[in-house]
């Protein structure tokens, strides 16, 4: 497999999503699957109300389809997808609950987490039967660490955080598909380089398909990806971490997730014992949005300050 081959996967999948936008996007207005907007955020927001949510669909079959036609459909392609789908499928459940059956918050937290540990375990299981190696490898240090089966609780919430923090980036329009669009295809890149030739594939698709939901998605947004697109992607990129045995370069390439959702930590304990607000609203997106930024700056900064890390953290891989 060379870079070609992932290009002409990215190819497919961006297509494929291409073309399922213009057919899908109008079924989900018809439905009225309307994306609420939190009447506390930025005012600007506003006008959003109404757009159509639940697009991550889109990106969901032209990532399985392209995957399952150009891979070799080993047990990694079998992973992936069983993360990602399953993921996609809390995500949907949550988001069906808030549009369709009009409660706000949709699925309740304890319920999510129920959903989101379950794949977790199913993923740690199928790991463990099949012999995976359950150490941990930190970057730039030979460092080599077994945790056995205390690399359980490590990696579901290294699945549960990762998805969350996606989640939470999925805030402007562009934010969360460019951002991941530059995470995937770094990793494209170290799984192709790591020999793990199904993974790169996956990842390649990825790309492809988040890309061909950017077009619909770039500012000003005909379509949200919503929780069935944010949870699965997240979902989908700590399962790659953890195939490629990259589980901390995940902190680096995802860099930017991370901040994300420590803002939101910050700022819940800040206010809880002070009083007082860290931030002029989290996610940190919309604290520079509040503080005069427009919408194109935050995202096309925080897709800068993706890149960036991604760059450095392939410079790290391969040293």
């Amino acid at each position: 497999m060379d870079m070609q081959t992932l290009f002409i996967t990215t190819g497919v999948a961006f297509v494929v999503g291409v073309i399922l936008g213009p057919l899908f996007i109008p079924i989900l207005r018809k439905l009225k699957f309307g994306q609420a907007i939190r009447a506390e955020g930025p005012q600007a927001h506003q006008k959003k109300a109404g757009t159509p949510t639940m697009g991550g669909i889109i990106i969901l079959v032209a990532l399985t389809f392209t995957t399952l036609i150009l891979s070799d459909r080993s047990w990694d392609v079998l992973l992936l997808l069983i993360v990602t789908l399953g993921y996609g499928l809390v995500g949907f459940l949550d988001d069906y609950i808030k549009v369709v059956m009009k409660r706000n918050l949709g699925l309740r937290a304890k319920q999510k987490l129920l959903g989101q540990i379950l794949i977790g375990l199913i993923f740690f299981l199928i790991l463990y039967l099949r012999g995976f190696d359950m150490s941990l490898d930190i970057p730039g240090i030979d460092v080599h660490w077994n945790l056995g089966l205390l690399y359980l609780p490590f990696l579901i919430f290294v699945v549960i955080g990762t998805s969350n923090a996606v989640n939470l980036t999925d805030g402007l329009d562009g934010l969360a598909a460019g951002t991941t669009a530059i995470a995937f295809g770094a990793y494209s890149i170290i799984a192709l380089l790591g020999s793990k030739y199904d993974v790169s594939v996956f990842c390649a698709a990825m790309v492809g398909g988040v890309l061909a939901f950017l077009v619909f998605n770039a500012h000003p947004a005909k379509v949200f990806m919503g929780d069935t697109g944010s949870l699965a992607i997240g979902g989908a990129l700590a399962a790659v971490a953890v195939l490629t045995k990259t589980e901390f370069l995940l902190v680096l390439i995802g860099g930017v997730f991370v901040v994300e959702a420590l803002s939101v930590i910050i700022q819940v304990i800040s206010f809880q014992t002070t009083g007082k607000r860290v931030f002029k609203m989290s996610p940190l997106h919309h604290h520079f949005e509040l503080s005069g930024w427009s919408e194109w700056r935050v995202v096309g900064t925080f897709w800068a300050v993706g890149l960036f890390l991604s760059i450095g953290a392939l410079a790290l891989y391969m040293k």
